[in-house]
């Protein structure tokens, strides 16, 4: 099972790693990190969700994953020196830690982390097979359940209703549809009272796994 990097570092080191840089507030919908950009920092993410996608030489852009607290992001760009491969997108309000690439560095060198990050790195590479492969085989109504699943649980929100603010566009691009084959996924879960749609694009999730049990609303 997929965990984020504070789940998988000691619990020391983490501390440390979160010294390294000052906390900073990030709104929702803002680019953390673009794709193309040069490797100049790493995210470690306090609080909050963020998406991770992949925009094509068209421009249409597919969700790779979707991040939560106690990730790193960005760290692969750093240590390869490459330029980033994916854009991140704060699905919701974030607090971040903004490394700069030599401390990140000289901490995972001084602390023998190259390998943990690898294996780790191999652990997100797998969880993207297998969007990949959801993307590709299963219809409109569970590709949106699943992603709206992974939203929710990435959430920093305690409370039992969840704010989503992307709009249904976003989503449809997200998930790889139309936006009126999102929209009536929408609908039909928004009749039962499983979701909201809000005023300002976004959605207020009432019960995620009803909607994921039930991705066609018959439930």
């Amino acid at each position: 099972m997929y965990q984020p990097h504070a789940a998988v570092f000691d619990k020391v080191l983490w501390a440390k790693l979160r010294g390294l840089a000052p906390l900073r507030s990030r709104p929702a919908r803002s680019v953390l990190l673009r794709q193309g950009d040069p490797g100049t920092h790493v995210l470690l993410l306090e609080s909050g969700s963020t998406i991770v996608t992949l925009t094509g030489e068209n421009g249409e852009r597919t969700l790779l994953a979707v991040r939560g607290a106690g990730e790193l992001i960005g760290e692969l760009a750093v240590l390869d020196a490459q330029p980033r491969t994916a854009s991140v997108i704060a699905a919701e309000a974030c607090q971040v830690r903004v490394i700069p690439a030599p401390e990140f560095l000289g901490f995972v060198d001084e602390h023998g982390l190259t390998a943990s990050i690898l294996r780790h790195a191999i652990a997100r590479v797998r969880e993207a097979e297998a969007v990949r492969l959801e993307l590709a085989t299963a219809p409109v109504p569970a590709r949106l359940a699943s992603a709206l699943g992974r939203l929710v649980q990435s959430t920093s929100c305690t409370a039992g209703h969840v704010h989503v603010r992307l709009t249904q566009v976003e989503l449809s691009q997200l998930i790889g549809a139309s936006r009126n084959a999102v929209g009536t996924a929408i609908k039909a879960w928004r009749d039962h009272g499983w979701l909201e749609t809000e005023a300002g694009g976004g959605l207020l999730i009432r019960d995620i796994a009803r909607i994921k049990a039930h991705p066609l609303g018959r439930g």
